[in-house]
């Protein structure tokens, strides 16, 4: 069975920065497309940035420009580089598998990370 843990979220004001972890109970990276969702209060979970198994990204709208995602398979690890951010990044983030050969572990998602931007 699959497991994803978060971390690294926390408590940052307006245009700071903080840099989110998922590690992966195995190595899937080279089996996975990767990526990050979140959600914010009363909001529906939206798809913020994803990583395919050959290392391509892809970003919303939202977050081009400042995120960057990023995986070590080495340490069957996925990043999220927050920067410049802003109070409307407050939101549950949470690690997913989008595809995989096996689709088994397809839509594995881990408990999440909370980060809160302040003014």
């Amino acid at each position: 069975q699959l497991q994803l843990v978060e971390s690294g979220g926390g408590s940052v004001q307006a245009g700071g920065s903080l840099k989110l972890s998922c590690v992966a109970s195995r190595n899937i990276f080279n089996y996975c497309g990767m990526g990050w969702y979140r959600q914010a209060p009363g909001k529906e979970s939206v798809l913020i940035a994803s990583i395919s198994s050959d290392g391509t990204t892809s970003y919303a709208y939202a977050v081009e420009g400042r995120f960057t995602i990023s995986q070590d398979s080495a340490k069957n690890s996925m990043y999220l580089e927050m920067t410049s951010l802003k109070i409307e990044d407050t939101a549950m983030y949470s690690c997913a598998t989008l595809g995989c050969t096996d689709a088994r572990l397809t839509n594995t998602r881990g408990q999440g990370t909370q980060v809160t931007v302040s003014s």
